[in-house]
């Protein structure tokens, strides 16, 4: 029962750190294995999510947080990147549509 408070009164500002920083590569190389493995659309966020996870507990060697705080952290930049990629495709998608309409 003591870990899982420790768990909850975890410092959330560790966590959007650890996502912040490892956001961009959880979205750069998931685009990669998106390309590479063909990956279906609709595993894409879970593969980020995995991914991210994967990297977060990578990143422990090199960080001081503790290894729920890495998890929560990779999870949410896992989360992060493939929201950011799909906003962002549909907002050029849109923009193009509209600079087409004005033509």
């Amino acid at each position: 029962m003591m870990k899982f408070m420790e768990v909850i009164k975890m410092d959330l500002t560790s966590v959007y750190a650890i996502a912040t920083a490892i956001g961009v590569i959880v979205l750069a190389v998931t685009e990669v294995l998106k390309k590479a493995f063909n990956i279906k659309k609709r595993w894409v966020p879970l593969t980020a999510l995995l991914l991210g996870m994967l990297i977060g507990v990578a990143a422990a060697p090199i960080h001081e947080a503790s290894l729920a705080q890495l998890l929560w952290g990779g999870g949410i930049a896992g989360l992060m990147a493939s929201g950011a990629f799909d906003a962002a495709k549909t907002a050029l998608s849109r923009e193009g549509d509209k600079d087409d309409e004005a033509k």
